[in-house]
């Protein structure tokens, strides 16, 4: 344990890298972002355009045009989320964020569940945002080359989600400064790919009235319901459900802060970033949900919309070089996406490993002497979302009963495996709001460039409870035949969670993580229970 000094002053924390110091890490990352670069990864892991052009069709079918405003839920759910990992972020510059927030916080079994929670929905969201562009690859592939190939086909998935991960993997070794640069770009095409297509449809000409966006369009019947899924007429009921169009989307945000190692002034601008990521990723949504919306057809337009395959069949209307220019930026915002949460979650595991919290840890969170950048775990990162891939092989033709759970026929693993990539996050978000509780009811005392003050405890709490509700409404299981179904495949949300908790239980049993973990808990500005009790 390293000896107890006292706290510095306030003014060191200004500095990252004397701050990163001070909680016992030598600076190893480059610290070359700026703000912009750092909002970018932020914004592209959120990536607007990615979420609604993969859950329009859902979000529209169960809760009709209306669901539009539910955006405002999660929105200003997570901005409150937002403000404690802000402050979290500003006193713990740290890579890892969550992990390191909650590891200070707490104690360091709490923290490594949280990071263990949380790095396996990065892994899982890399491997369904990188399967998740094949269709707009083929499809593009077909207008310039002529091919057919099979979006659905298991050669063609692996295939091009391999070049993917290649790419992506190659551009995040060669160092923060390439991985911010193409997230910087991806920030370009989600504005032209959100507020570019929904002036394109306008000019194009809306087919309904801004009353459409109110309506519900039979959406809460079953008879009209394009699942044939109920709500009993109640438009309430259904937006409890259609609401997860949206949840599923913002969150990202806190990417900001696993790269914190290498932003210059981090403690100012990652929380900034976070806001701002958030802010412009619900105006963006909005804007793109709304355009594409009134530019459905004019006649039964859900049931249209839904036959013709969704958001693809919106754009249809489009003239062909414009389809292929748009097919161009979604497979960027779908290719950048993927390459800031693999840069993220990297990080995160270089933050294990220099902790000592996992097999292979010195190995893990070697730093390229060049490139600055963790190599080994972007390689570990990428071998393990390929083998999740691998889950699209197991598609079963009929339901599957596994004790009380019944796995949907039809439904490869990997879509399964996507559910808790949501309510993974969620979790460990909850965890590391708690831990934030925690640490304010043993008297911790922010000390970051950016504070809460007199509102933390109203923030912290609201943040709270707005995740525990959210969580809730994710995974709680309401039948395969109900709304909710439709996103997290009735008990098969929580049997993945209990099986990753049991996972990562076992592994924590056996080799104990958190007594290495113990030795980093060294922290000059606010000294942790540990060190007062040394």
């Amino acid at each position: 344990m390293a000896d107890i000094v006292a706290p510095v002053p306030r003014g060191a924390v200004e500095n990252e890298d004397a701050r990163l110091e001070n909680l016992g890490y030598r600076p190893q990352l480059n610290r070359v972002l700026g703000f912009f670069a750092n909002f970018a990864v932020a914004f592209t892991y959120l990536s607007p355009m990615v979420g609604i052009y993969s859950l329009f069709l859902l979000g529209v079918a169960v809760g009709g045009p209306a669901y539009l405003w539910l955006t405002v839920i999660p929105v200003v759910g997570m901005i409150f989320v937002a403000l404690v990992f802000g402050e979290l972020a500003s006193h713990y510059p740290v890579a890892g964020a969550l992990y390191q927030y909650s590891k200070f916080s707490v104690g360091p079994a709490y923290g490594w569940f949280v990071g263990w929670f949380y790095g396996i929905a990065l892994l899982v969201t890399v491997a369904s945002v990188d399967t998740g562009v094949v269709p707009y690859v083929t499809s593009l592939a077909h207008n310039w080359f002529g091919t057919n190939w099979n979006p659905a086909h298991h050669s063609t998935i692996l295939v091009i989600t391999l070049v993917l991960l290649a790419i992506q993997t190659t551009l995040n070794i060669t160092g923060a400064r390439v991985m911010g640069r193409v997230a910087q770009f991806g920030v370009g095409v989600e504005v032209v790919g959100t507020f570019g297509i929904a002036l394109i449809l306008a000019l194009h000409g809306f087919h309904h009235g801004l009353g459409f966006l109110f309506s519900t369009q039979g959406a809460t019947h079953a008879s009209s319901n394009v699942y044939g899924v109920g709500f009993g007429g109640s438009w309430l009921a259904a937006a409890l459900v259609a609401v997860l169009a949206p949840v599923y989307i913002f969150y990202g945000f806190e990417s900001a802060g696993d790269i914190a190692e290498e932003t210059k002034d981090a403690g100012r601008k990652v929380p900034k970033s976070m806001r701002w990521a958030l802010i412009w990723g619900g105006i963006s949504s909005l804007v793109l949900t709304a355009a594409l919306l009134l530019a459905m057809p004019k006649a039964n337009p859900l049931k249209a919309t839904f036959d013709g395959g969704g958001v693809p069949f919106i754009l249809g209307q489009l003239s062909s070089g414009m389809q292929d220019f748009l097919l161009l930026m979604i497979i960027f915002a779908f290719f950048s996406c993927g390459t800031s949460v693999q840069g993220a979650g990297s990080r995160l595991a270089f933050s294990y490993g220099r902790d000592g919290a996992l097999p292979g840890s010195a190995w893990l969170s070697k730093v390229h002497a060049r490139f600055r950048t963790p190599v080994n775990a972007l390689l570990v990162g990428a071998l393990v979302s390929l083998l999740f891939v691998f889950l699209v092989y197991y598609t079963p033709s009929k339901n599957v009963h596994i004790w009380f759970v019944t796995y949907p026929a039809n439904v490869n693993a990997l879509f399964a495996l996507i559910s808790f990539a949501v309510s993974g996050i969620y979790l460990s978000f909850l965890l590391t709001v708690i831990a934030a509780i925690v640490a304010r009811t043993r008297g911790w005392v922010p000390e970051g460039t950016f504070r809460l003050g007199r509102w933390g405890w109203a923030v912290t709490v609201i943040a709270a409870a707005y995740l525990g509700l959210m969580l809730l409404n994710v995974v709680v299981p309401t039948g395969l035949t109900s709304g909710r179904g439709l996103f997290n495949y009735d008990w098969i949300t929580l049997f993945v969670m209990a099986i990753i908790a049991a996972v990562g239980a076992i592994y924590f049993l056996v080799a104990r993580p958190d007594r290495k973990l113990a030795a980093h808990l060294h922290d000059r500005v606010e000294p942790t229970g540990a060190e007062l009790n040394a």
